[in-house]
């Protein structure tokens, strides 16, 4: 996939007519992440299904397109996962908008996240990028360390 820009129009529907953002009752996890240096915030919330993998995923909270279209993107891809999956997929995406995972094959597991890969131009950006990936890394973390 070519580099693309950023604000093109399969990006910005995902700001404007997010699929995933709202309250997703009966949650079994949720976890807040805030972004301090511009002030994003966001509460990711996933319903696993029978079979242990993620069948539900939302979110709610405010901040920039880029960290919106992510939670948007991320809530999407990982439908279907299990935690390990949603894990690895995590650390891909953040490896990617970091520049440090440039290969093509590798990113398209992460499916539309790699409508962001441009962010690893925008250093003051990545932290946006990573806002909804970050929080749903840290609350399966968690789960993982309760479940010891």
């Amino acid at each position: 996939m070519a580099t693309t820009d950023l604000y093109n129009a399969e990006f910005m529907d995902h700001v404007s007519h997010p699929d995933y953002k709202y309250e997703l009752e009966d949650a079994d996890c949720t976890h807040e992440g805030i972004n301090p240096s511009c002030g994003d915030e966001l509460a990711f919330s996933v319903r696993f299904a029978e079979d242990g993998t993620i069948g539900e995923a939302a979110f709610t909270g405010h901040g920039c397109a880029i960290s919106q279209a992510s939670a948007d993107i991320m809530s999407d891809l990982m439908i279907g996962k299990t935690p390990e999956q949603a894990r690895e997929l995590c650390a891909l995406f953040m490896r990617m908008v970091r520049g440090e995972e440039t290969d093509e094959e590798r990113l398209e597991e992460l499916e539309d996240g790699v409508l962001l890969r441009d962010i690893a131009h925008m250093p003051a950006r990545v932290k946006c990028a990573e806002l909804a990936w970050r929080t749903l890394d840290e609350m399966l973390a968690g789960r993982e360390g309760q479940e010891a």
